[in-house]
């Protein structure tokens, strides 16, 4: 019963306090939405990256690309760590009244900007010093996670052969879709319906013909790179396409998938009432980790709060919003449906597997035992497996397995879509940021080739692992300078800054002491690792720098002017 409390507890929670309340105040004191403002999706329709588009359509693109694995991972890393009551208690609060209103606010502000990236607008409030650290930052950390992730997708690929031909038949599935909505302008609820029935086909024909890979490898490639390579040659192909095309298709018909995986999980969970097996709380100190705060705030990450959601909003959401209105339920509906998510996450992963082995046995703890599964197979098969285990006690017809690859190809859909998205995106920044002061940069297709071979470079050489650790710190950094970029705009047009400014002073304090206590382990390790501690050094001037910046824009010594006409985007 304590499961179904939880789940019901916190859906009641993110609609009536989130949504219905808290969004309802942004919309009254800040934003007043209006239908009569042309947005830049509709004023400068080019027909590749500004595209009005159908409502459901676009927050389904918007959330397949903020979701990607993030809520899976960073709650399945807290709740080991800290335990699930603490981590849920972060999901909960930093959602409503953090994560939400940095995604719905930074989107806004593009809208309200001609779909100007966050770095972009940054220039206008806090000044060009803060714009260009910004900048290089951000592309930076995109690069790391088209690396990341294009390493992850490849490794699952490897591990799971069954999973290759459903991964990638959702490619000319979406294409054939986004041609019967755009081009045909066929029925959107019977071609859905028949695009989501190839998909499940599609998983049933991956069972039948696995693709794996020799351990000698293709092409003299290994099976990792020759994976990686394939992902990479997709996210770079996939990136320069009109969004109708491939993108947005893609990502409404991903959300299916999610959303599909999530009402058989929310489903079983209800009907199952699983206890608990992971432990409440397991203390301030994490001998892996270190103190509660502020390294659970940085592990949840993406469920609670993420600074990669500004770059979503300002770099394709603001370009597709067809009216202002819609976009409290993309945005911060599409948070708070990722706040679910994570929620969902913890009470599968803490009621499917277990910590310690029940009385009696008649349990396979490699399986189901949480930390060995965590060992075995990491976040991927631990909830893949707590899925599979309380999907199967309600439907004994799908075998454990089955039920599992279901989560396995929800992750893995997601994952594809935070690729070729995070590409875009990082094609923007470089045009916005280097396209007026080298020509070269003006050219989408010269930058997408740079970034794709770029982030093959990390990926490749595993040079992402050594950056990897201090990730989770920057990725909410990010969020603190979008905060601030808000304030400052906020304060330029009169608006009240409470709702955001409060918040980005939390997490730069956050970030600060993340980073110092991370800084603090790499250099007095018995062997220190001096590369991770410089860079969380560095890290650390940032934020101060940021902050600094934020503060002295508010405090009125750093002159701000403010158009909502005039400040153009230079991505073309």
């Amino acid at each position: 019963m304590l499961t179904i409390g939880i789940l019901l507890f916190s859906c009641l929670f993110f609609y009536f306090i989130g949504y219905r309340f808290y969004a309802g105040k942004l919309d009254s004191e800040l934003i007043q939405p209006s239908d009569k403002k042309v947005t830049p999706a509709v004023e400068q329709n080019d027909g590749v990256d500004y595209v009005p588009s159908k409502p459901l359509v676009l927050f389904g693109h918007n959330f397949a690309s903020i979701a990607g694995a993030g809520p899976v991972i960073g709650p399945i890393i807290a709740m080991h760590h800290f335990g699930w009551a603490i981590t849920l208690v972060w999901i909960l609060l930093g959602n409503v009244f953090i994560g939400a209103v940095h995604d719905y606010l930074t989107l806004m502000v593009s809208v309200r900007n001609r779909g100007s990236s966050i770095a972009d607008i940054a220039e206008t409030t806090m000044g060009y010093r803060a714009k260009a650290v910004f900048a290089v930052f951000l592309v930076l950390a995109m690069l790391l996670v088209i690396a990341v992730f294009g390493v992850v997708a490849a490794k699952t690929l490897i591990a799971q052969p069954e999973m290759v031909f459903p991964t990638f038949a959702i490619i000319p599935v979406s294409v054939i879709l986004g041609w019967c909505i755009y081009k045909k302008n066929l029925n959107l609820q019977i071609v859905s319906a028949v695009a989501v029935l190839t998909v499940i086909l599609n998983i049933y024909i991956g069972f039948q013909i696995p693709v794996p890979i020799p351990e000698e490898g293709v092409l003299g490639l290994s099976p990792l790179i020759f994976w990686f390579v394939i992902l990479m040659i997709y996210a770079g192909v996939a990136s320069v396409l009109p969004v109708q095309t491939l993108l947005q298709p893609r990502d409404y018909l991903s959300t299916f998938i999610l959303f599909g995986s999530m009402a058989l999980a929310i489903s079983a969970l209800l009907w199952v009432g699983p206890e608990l097996n992971t432990p409440a709380w397991r203390g301030v100190m994490s001998e892996g980790q270190g103190p509660v705060w502020p390294m659970l705030f940085v592990l949840v990450a993406c469920g609670a709060v993420s600074g990669f959601h500004s770059l979503v909003a300002g770099g394709t959401t603001s370009k597709q919003l067809a009216t202002e209105t819609q976009g409290k339920i993309i945005s911060y509906g599409g948070m708070l449906t990722e706040g679910v998510v994570a929620v969902v996450t913890v009470l599968l992963v803490g009621g499917g597997l277990y910590w310690v082995a029940p009385e009696g046995g008649g349990i396979d703890m490699t399986t189901l035992g949480f930390r060995e599964t965590l060992q075995s197979g990491g976040w991927i098969l631990a909830f893949g497996n707590g899925f599979g285990n309380i999907v199967h006690q309600m439907l004994p017809i799908l075998s454990f397995t089955f039920a599992s690859m279901i989560a396995v190809l929800a992750l893995n859909t997601f994952v594809l879509t935070t690729l070729d998205t995070a590409v875009r995106i990082t094609r923007f920044l470089v045009q916005e940021s280097l396209g007026d002061k080298i020509p070269v940069f003006k050219n989408k297709f010269v930058v997408t080739v740079t970034v794709v071979f770029v982030a093959y470079l990390i990926g490749a050489t595993d040079g992402w692992q050594k950056i990897w650790p201090i990730f989770g710190a920057t990725n909410q950094l990010i969020a603190a300078v979008a905060l601030f970029v808000v304030a400052t705009w906020l304060m330029a047009v009169k608006k009240p800054t409470q709702y955001v400014l409060y918040p980005a002073i939390l997490m730069v304090i956050t970030t600060i002491g993340a980073l110092g206590w991370q800084a603090w382990r790499f250099f007095t390790a018995p062997e220190p690792n001096m590369f991770l501690g410089v860079i969380a050094v560095i890290l650390i001037g940032l934020a101060v720098f940021v902050g600094n910046e934020g503060m002295q824009a508010l405090r009125g010594k750093r002159e701000i002017e403010i158009s909502t006409t005039e400040i153009p985007s230079r991505a073309e």
